[in-house]
């Protein structure tokens, strides 16, 4: 079994031909190769037949990156279209998996175009009917990768200029069209020879039905016996579909020594150290409150977890769910969280800025790389973890929002979530909730770590003073806005940690304070992703 070197994952079995062995396939994960995410680059369409197999082709405007390549896609060949410039070429029967800015439903055509040209870093729209939703779905794509023609209903609208719209043709439509009519099945007629064997069959039924019999009743007895052998209570618990191990309650109260060294404390939960079976180092969060919003975050905290695998993400090992009991057992992180290095001032320039490259990395793999979409809703100091090599790992995951795109809820919370002093103010203004929250907190903690200043602290000063919501961000700004030019770079040290005074690039911190501040904007059109931070700050 290999990865061939169109993403493939194949099955390959050593065949003998009359005197000669060779190795033929015999299973592939993806049947049809234009399904293979990233098969023909972006800006491109993949077409499928049984005869011809996969062809790739450029989206009208766009042209080949490499010819020799199809994995680099195509590149425009016209500039970005200002609003009044632009128009739309519709592709029919055509998907182009991911990438979504966000789903708007029940929109017309219209609608979804005028949304798609006040977004400067939309490059299209699909548009479809969902039985779910019961209605017509927008996704409006920041990129158009993954683009196939497969047996879809969907439409596809493209966003170019005005100038390209009469050359267009939909040349695509013709050359795939794998929407298969409903399958016509015709009866089939055989005579059969009476032969009055009645007797013999009927004794096969019989033997049949007992077989089916003594099944059903051992079905039921093992039902019943796990059943009352389980432990987890029926009242809020829903199990939850994972490949992690569950632990009993007296396993990890003995791991724990029966919780005695306490590493960590929220407000719903307590942390402690312990030591598995197998002496690994663990750290066993425990929650306090076992109502139905702790439950509720701990199945969202367990099931979001084993949907995410990255190394700037915390792992989990296991969880407890016995009685009233709700324990989750994670890999232990023996820096502590950035919230304790911060407050210590142990963290150097070069630390600080790994720091700040691997969290973005994570909230990246989130937003963008999982196949659903995944809101952390509470990036905060505390929440980023430090291993022994100062590599940071996302945590706490009892906030987070799992969207699907099916889900015609998704950007509707119940709820506030988040710590004040970190969130975005979508939350306070009743604003549709995506991944610009978690940009938005992100921000508040760069510039915690370039300035040593805490905001919840500085929130109290604000309150106080009755001055705005933001309190860190708007002196940033504030000391920014003071400089005249004559005292070159004056603002910078005033804002700076004093424990990182003499270590940094003045450059880079600059920069770097920009990006903090972009992230941080009231509007959350002006943020950018967390994938552009994440280039942003390779680029430093």
């Amino acid at each position: 079994m290999k990865i061939d070197t169109d993403g493939n994952l194949r099955l390959y079995s050593l065949v003998q031909h009359e005197n000669v062995m060779k190795w033929e396939i015999q299973w592939q994960a993806v049947s049809h190769s234009c399904k293979i995410h990233g098969t023909c680059g972006p800006n491109s369409l993949c077409t499928y037949s049984p005869k011809k197999f996969r062809k790739c082709s450029c989206l009208h405007g766009y042209k080949m990156v490499n010819s020799k390549d199809w994995s680099y896609g195509c590149e425009p060949e016209f500039q970005r279209c200002k609003q009044n410039d632009c128009d739309f070429i519709q592709l029919h029967n055509t998907e182009f998996y991911g990438y979504d800015i966000r789903l708007v439903i029940n929109r017309t055509v219209d609608s979804c175009k005028n949304d798609c040209l006040q977004d400067s870093t939309c490059t299209g729209f699909q548009y479809n009917w969902n039985d779910d939703l019961l209605g017509f779905g927008c996704f409006t794509k920041s990129s158009l990768q993954n683009g196939y023609q497969m047996g879809v209903d969907n439409s596809v609208f493209i966003k170019v200029p005005k100038s390209l719209v009469p050359s267009y043709n939909d040349k695509f439509a013709s050359q795939s069209n794998f929407i298969c009519p409903r399958q016509v099945v015709t009866p089939i007629i055989r005579p059969y020879d009476d032969k009055n064997d009645h007797k013999q069959l009927g004794l096969v039924l019989v033997f049949g039905c007992m077989i089916g019999f003594i099944e059903i009743i051992c079905g039921v007895s093992f039902w019943y016996c796990t059943r009352k052998g389980s432990s987890i209570t029926k009242q809020n618990f829903q199990p939850v579909a994972t490949g992690f191990r569950k632990f009993t309650y007296s396993e990890l109260k003995k791991a724990s020594h029966n919780f005695s060294e306490e590493i960590g404390r929220g407000g719903a939960c307590v942390v402690y150290k312990g030591r598995l079976s197998d002496n690994r180092i663990a750290a066993i969060k425990r929650l306090r409150n076992t109502n139905n919003q702790g439950e509720a975050e701990f199945q969202a905290e367990v099931s979001m977890i084993g949907r995410v695998n990255h190394m700037n993400l915390i792992e989990m090992w296991g969880y407890c769910a016995e009685g009233k009991h709700r324990l989750i057992v994670y890999e232990y992180m023996e820096n502590g969280s950035l919230a304790n290095n911060l407050g210590i001032g142990k963290l150097d320039w070069a630390t600080r800025f790994n720091i700040a490259t691997g969290t973005a990395k994570g909230l990246a793999y989130l937003h963008e790389d999982c196949l659903e979409w995944v809101l952390h809703c509470d990036v905060k100091p505390h929440n980023i973890l430090l291993d022994a090599n100062y590599i940071p790992k996302v945590a706490d995951f009892g906030l987070s929002k799992l969207f699907d795109r099916c889900d015609s809820d998704q950007w509707n919370f119940s709820m506030m979530r988040g710590t004040r002093g970190y969130m975005a103010p979508e939350w306070v203004l009743n604003y549709p909730i995506t991944s610009k929250v978690d940009v938005f907190s992100y921000g508040v903690v760069m510039l915690e770590m370039i300035t040593g200043r805490s905001p919840a602290r500085m929130h109290q000063a604000d309150d106080e003073n009755c001055k705005t919501e933001h309190g860190l961000i708007n002196w940033v700004r504030d000391n920014i806005q003071e400089f005249d030019g004559s005292r070159k770079e004056s603002w910078l040290d005033k804002i700076v940690d004093p424990s990182i005074s003499s270590e940094y690039d003045r450059c880079t911190l600059e920069n770097l304070v920009k990006i903090a501040l972009q992230c941080a904007e009231e509007d959350r059109e002006a943020r950018p992703s967390m994938s552009q931070v994440v280039d942003m700050l390779i680029h430093l």
